[in-house]
């Protein structure tokens, strides 16, 4: 099971769209047309993120807040 990072949305004015930021892992972020569309995405681009750390030896953070699971 992947660790569960916090993610942050906010709109940006200058991209018109929404984004969704994992501040834990560096340049992980994605655009969405909604903020769910948002968070699809970035879900997509933490997998992603740590396959590409895990497969070039980089250390994975821990997530820097308990999120609560569903």
């Amino acid at each position: 099971m992947l660790p569960v990072y916090p993610i942050n949305v906010f709109w940006s004015v200058e991209d018109e769209a929404w984004v969704a930021d994992v501040p834990d892992l560096a340049y992980c972020s994605a655009l969405g047309d909604t903020p769910h569309d948002a968070v699809a995405e970035v879900e997509v681009a933490i997998a992603g993120w740590l396959e590409a750390a895990t497969s070039s030896g980089r250390s994975i953070p821990k997530p820097s807040a308990r999120v609560a699971r569903a």
